[in-house]
């Protein structure tokens, strides 16, 4: 996306984001930083879980989170 804003492939950088939005509100559907442990947990980056007060994600949050990084072969 910045690569192709940089290149002045506005219309590509403008279709990466948006296309970028149902992955960016997974990661946003939970308090920070619960959803980027469990991204980072996820990809085998061992970061543990959030401390107290937080809690992990919930299992249908991490069930939508996967799902769109999958999308993006992240995962």
């Amino acid at each position: 996306m910045v690569h192709s804003f940089f290149k002045g492939d506005i219309e590509n950088a403008t279709k990466l984001q948006l296309d970028a939005i149902p992955l960016i509100n997974a990661l946003f559907s939970e308090v920070n930083p619960i959803p980027v442990k469990a991204a980072l947990n996820e990809m085998n980056f061992d970061v543990g879980i959030p401390r107290l007060p937080l809690l992990e994600m919930t299992a249908v949050g991490k069930e939508k989170l996967f799902r769109e990084m999958r999308k993006f072969n992240i995962i």
